[in-house]
C-alpha cells in the first residue's frame, strides 16, 4: 500500500516554494531533501518519496518557476535552488538532512553540501551531467531544444511516448509509462516559457569547484545507459573519496523508474 503524500508551501526569497513529503514527521525519522530533474517537478518524485518513506521523512521541492512554486523573472543559479531547499528546511523546522537529487537535482545537492555543510550530513548524487566547456553546454542545450516542441510563442507543447522514444530516448526512462509521460507534460506546461531556467543554471554551474568543497560523505549513482555516464570517472575524479556505483540497465529518470533501487542504495549508504 502506498504511503500518503503531503503537500505545502514555504515562503522563501524566491517566493512561495511548493513541496511534497512522505514518511514519519515530527523528528521520528531522518530527513532526505530530494531535488528534481530539469523541466520536471516533485510530482515525478512521488514514487521515490514513497520508497524512502518507511525509513525516512522524504521531502521534494519544486524549483522556482517549476511545478506549483511561484515563477521568477530572473535567471537563477544552482545555488539559488539550493538556498530554496534550505529555506524550506527552515520553514519546516528541519535542522539537518541528507541531500539527494538527479541531474540538475544532483547539482543542487552538491551546492547544498558545499555551502551548508552544517545542515547536510550526506549526499546522494544521481546521474550527474557533464559539460566539458561552454560551447559543449550550448550545443547540448540546443540539441535538447530541437526535441522539446513548442507553439509559435515558445510555450511548451505536449509529447507522446512514441515521439519521445523516437526523438529523445537519452532523456527518457527505459520503459516510460503513460502516467510518467502525463506528469512530464504537465510539468512542462507548469514551467511554460521559463523551462530553460534550470538547464541554463546548470550550464553556469562550477561542477568541479563545488564538488571539491564537499566535506560530507558522497554516493554517486549512475545509470548504466545514462547519456553522460561515459564521463562518470572524470566526474568521480573531482570527488575521489565518493563512492561510485552503477545501476545496471538504468538510463534517465532513475529516481522515477528505479525508485526502489535508488531507495535501497540510499538506505545502505545513509545508515
Amino acid at each position: 500500500m502506498s504511503l500518503p503524500v503531503e503537500r505545502g508551501l514555504a515562503k522563501t526569497f524566491a517566493g512561495h516554494i511548493h513541496w511534497r513529503a512522505c514518511g514519519p514527521d515530527g523528528g521520528q525519522a531522518p530527513v532526505v531533501m530530494v531535488s528534481h530533474i530539469n523541466q520536471q517537478s516533485s510530482a515525478v518524485m512521488v514514487e521515490l518519496l514513497q520508497a524512502l518513506a518507511p525509513d525516512f521523512r522524504a521531502i521534494a521541492i519544486d524549483y522556482p518557476s517549476h511545478g506549483h512554486s511561484d515563477h521568477i523573472d530572473w535567471q537563477p543559479a544552482i545555488e539559488d535552488y539550493a538556498r530554496c531547499v534550505v529555506e524550506v528546511m527552515d520553514a519546516l523546522k528541519i535542522e539537518r538532512a541528507f541531500a539527494m537529487g538527479e541531474a540538475v537535482g544532483a547539482a543542487t545537492s552538491i551546492a547544498l553540501g558545499s555551502r551548508w555543510p552544517q545542515r547536510i550530513d550526506k549526499a546522494v548524487l544521481i546521474n550527474i551531467p557533464y559539460f566539458s566547456d561552454a560551447d559543449t553546454a550550448k550545443n547540448d542545450i540546443a540539441d535538447i531544444a530541437k526535441v522539446r516542441p513548442s507553439d509559435e510563442s515558445g510555450f511548451p507543447a505536449p509529447r507522446s511516448i512514441k515521439f519521445l522514444l523516437e526523438n529523445d530516448p537519452e532523456h527518457a526512462p527505459m520503459q516510460p509509462t503513460q502516467s510518467w509521460m502525463d506528469r512530464i507534460n504537465t510539468a512542462q506546461l507548469e514551467i511554460g516559457r521559463d523551462r530553460w531556467q534550470a538547464v541554463q543554471a546548470y550550464a553556469g554551474f562550477d561542477l568541479f569547484g563545488t564538488l571539491a568543497k564537499l566535506t560530507c560523505p558522497v554516493l554517486m549513482l549512475y545509470g548504466e545507459k545514462f547519456i553522460y555516464g561515459k564521463y562518470r570517472d572524470r566526474v568521480h575524479a573531482g570527488c575521489p573519496r565518493a563512492t561510485l556505483d552503477i545501476v545496471p540497465g538504468g538510463r534517465f529518470c532513475m529516481t522515477w523508474e528505479r525508485a526502489n533501487d535508488i531507495a535501497q542504495h540510499a538506505r545502505t549508504f545513509l545508515a
